[in-house]
């Protein structure tokens, strides 16, 4: 198999240019034109981020790519599924209003923003999985099903169960309806350890399937037959007193995410973007950000998910350490930065998966956009 091309560019900008002209050059150069936009509508698939997280990509980002395709006949629009935990994004009129608080208006992007599984996440179109192993079909919001086209513009960062977010996080975990993240979450259910639990009742509040409850000794513990698996508990608790001990289940949601991924670009043109800033340990769906755990690295470009990921990984890793960061904080055990902040996680399966399914190539050539 033939490497897949993934083009990137820096963060370095002389005087006169800017981050976004030099996305337009990457993205250009990267072969986007080569897609055919004339009166297509065009799903962007992007991450809005929750209230309170400062480290979800601009708006200016999604305005960027939305102006090239309109400039090229097509007709974008941003897109999300909903969220199956507590938050300001687990239906669509607070996901609309989280998204504009955020600054993601029709008037800051340029096109319109539409909740891909509708207003209580029930809008889902059952998509067969080619080479699916853990799914055969995959339930994804329709208005994802529903373009010609797939963008996904992605925020490269850590995740508390996936070990990273980018290209296939987005595009498969993202994509999913409601009951298609029950669908992918389903297989692993976290535990607390009663010993570092001090009973505040944070992983509570971050638990919307009530699964969560506190005995006469003010110990939390979770209730697996109610328990939906999505993992935020693990990421509100400060004291690291919940954990998953379902290690292969970590791995059967990294697998499963890429299946859903490939569910969702099968069979029409897709173009993926990850931007390498900001790089906090945690996901955007937290409503709070931790420090950056690496440099800013840049933008890269493809159409391969599994090799732009891939490549990601590869220069997130090869990066230092930001030592006033939680990664900073700990005693690195491997060279993998997400895995030395997650240890339970396993992010290369998204790759290794991904690839074994033929959502794409894990080897790839690395270009350089100046």
């Amino acid at each position: 198999m033939a490497k897949s091309a993934v083009y990137w560019s820096d963060m370095r900008c002389r005087n006169g240019d800017s981050l976004l002209a030099k996305l337009e050059r990457l993205i250009k150069k990267a072969g986007i034109d080569g897609i055919d936009f004339n009166n297509k509508y065009v799903a962007i698939k992007i991450h809005f981020g929750e209230p309170g997280n400062l480290a979800f990509l601009r708006p200016n980002w999604a305005r960027a790519v939305v102006d090239h395709v309109k400039a090229r006949g097509g007709m974008p629009f941003l897109t999300d599924c909903n969220t199956l935990y507590v938050g300001r994004r687990n239906q669509a009129l607070n996901h609309m209003d989280a998204a504009f608080e955020n600054g993601y208006s029709p008037f800051a992007t340029g096109c319109h923003n539409i909740i891909a599984d509708g207003l209580k996440g029930t809008d889902g179109v059952d998509v067969p999985v080619s080479g699916g192993v853990y799914c055969k079909t995959a339930n994804i919001g329709r208005a994802v099903m529903d373009a010609d086209i797939v963008i996904s513009l992605n925020h490269f960062k850590g995740h508390e169960l996936a070990g990273f977010g980018g290209a296939i996080k987005n595009l498969g975990m993202g994509s999913g309806s409601r009951a298609g993240k029950m669908i992918m979450h389903n297989e692993g259910k976290p535990d607390v350890r009663e010993g570092l639990c001090i009973g505040c009742g944070s992983c509570a509040k971050f638990c919307a399937q009530g699964a969560i409850s506190f005995g006469s000794n003010g110990k939390a513990s979770i209730d697996h037959g109610v328990c939906a698996g999505c993992g935020r508990c693990l990421g509100a608790c400060n004291q690291n007193a919940i954990e998953n001990h379902s290690w292969g289940s970590v791995d059967a949601l990294n697998a499963k995410m890429a299946e859903y991924a490939k569910a969702v670009v099968d069979g029409r043109p897709a173009f993926h973007i990850n931007v390498v800033n900001q790089v906090s340990p945690y996901c955007d769906c937290h409503g709070e950000n931790d420090a950056a755990i690496i440099p800013d690295i840049g933008v890269f470009a493809g159409f391969d998910p599994v090799a732009l990921d891939k490549a990601c990984l590869d220069a997130a890793n090869a990066a230092p350490i930001i030592e006033t960061s939680v990664l900073g904080a700990l005693a690195a055990t491997c060279g993998d930065h997400f895995k030395n902040v997650h240890p339970a996680t396993n992010s290369i399966v998204q790759i290794t998966h991904g690839q074994k399914i033929g959502l794409g190539n894990a080897a790839y050539d690395l270009i350089f956009v100046t």
